[in-house]
């Protein structure tokens, strides 16, 4: 329902391996020295990130804590949020410099729209349950959308693709837009009980149980019933791995892929017509939506199908996007002057930090 607390932002950073942390943090343990300010954890620029900031937001992740994790666990997942919160803070300053911060009424506008559609006394239980209160998620809130405004002027507004670009692709994969069986061209929004630390949605909301996943599937259904974007609401709240970056886009699946499902769900994706929403569907994983974007017969198609240059469009975008929002956080980190407190005091001190 909320931020993802950085993550957001910071995908292309995500450290998925022992390995990978503590790499991360020897890199910017580099010129760290002794005497380490009271409190601090790291600091960007001077501007210090205290481990009252970093507890706070370790408190407010999904799986903070779950029963069994060791210290050195819960180590390594202080020191990989303490880099998200470091390259948050990179980009806010950047933004502040560039004049993008966001003003009180974009926050109260993008907190209206993430609590319309619970009750209050829903909204209140969400909060409490990541450990936040309104306070704390406006302030999320002012961050998350000031590095979006800065990475959209920054990277968005200046991605480019030309008709031969689009063309050049199609010439390269013209097979891949040959169907030798009738396809759907599919998109659908997941919801499961069971959280998987894997999943990775940008505001980093997950169902933590049944009842949670029933009401979010609703109140992701009653959202599309009222128009909103499928695609924005799939990248927020989807919880299926394989889609969630491509804003649920399953790309076009043939016939034969739904032979092994079971006949209800295959008479129901057969009946959807382009455009159409299905019912919330509930599957042994929990529950999902989805949509019919178009039914494509079998045989080749031609560039000169609107479908198809805006398919490749959309795909070149993306992969642009992907390739300067790297660049652009690599830069952002090379220019910043970055002390990891934590990193240091845990190489000093064999895994027990100094606070």
């Amino acid at each position: 329902m909320y931020s993802d607390h950085y993550n957001e932002y910071s995908t292309m950073s995500n450290r998925k391996s022992l390995p990978a942390v503590l790499l991360a943090a020897i890199a910017i343990v580099a010129g760290c020295h002794k005497g380490a300010p009271v409190g601090v954890a790291a600091t960007v620029n001077s501007h210090p990130i205290t481990y009252a900031d970093l507890e706070k937001n370790y408190k407010m992740q999904p799986m903070a804590n779950p029963e069994g994790i060791s210290e050195d666990e819960i180590q390594i997942q202080k020191l990989d949020l303490l880099g998200k919160l470091v390259e948050a803070e990179i980009m806010l300053q950047r933004a502040e410099k560039l004049g993008l911060l966001v003003t009180d009424a974009d926050v109260e506008a993008k907190f209206n729209e993430l609590r319309a559609p619970y009750t209050k006394e829903e909204f209140d239980k969400q909060l409490s349950s990541r450990n936040m209160t309104v306070a704390d998620l406006k302030t999320q809130l002012r961050k998350d959308l000031s590095i979006q405004k800065l990475l959209n002027k920054e990277i968005a507004s200046k991605i480019n693709i030309t008709d031969a670009d689009v063309r050049n692709f199609y010439t390269a994969n013209q097979k891949g837009f040959n169907f030798a069986e009738p396809q759907f061209h599919l998109m659908q929004i997941v919801v499961t009980p069971n959280p998987d630390p894997a999943v990775r949605n940008l505001k980093n909301d997950k169902a933590q149980n049944d009842e949670q996943a029933k009401k979010k599937i609703d109140a992701i259904h009653a959202r599309l019933t009222q128009g909103e974007d499928f695609s924005n609401l799939a990248q927020n709240y989807s919880e299926d791995p394989a889609s969630i970056q491509n804003g649920g886009d399953l790309g076009f699946l043939p016939e034969s892929a739904f032979d092994k499902t079971n006949s209800e769900l295959r008479k129901l994706v057969f009946s959807l017509q382009p455009g159409q929403l299905s019912p919330i569907i509930h599957t042994q994983d929990g529950y999902r939506i989805l949509k019919m974007i178009s039914k494509e017969p079998a045989g080749q198609r031609e560039l000169n199908d609107p479908r198809v240059s805006q398919t490749i469009r959309e795909r070149l975008i993306n992969r642009k996007d992907q390739l300067l929002k790297t660049a652009y956080y690599e830069d952002a980190r090379n220019e910043a002057k970055i002390v990891n407190y934590l990193a240091q005091s845990i190489s000093e001190n064999t895994g027990s930090p100094a606070k």
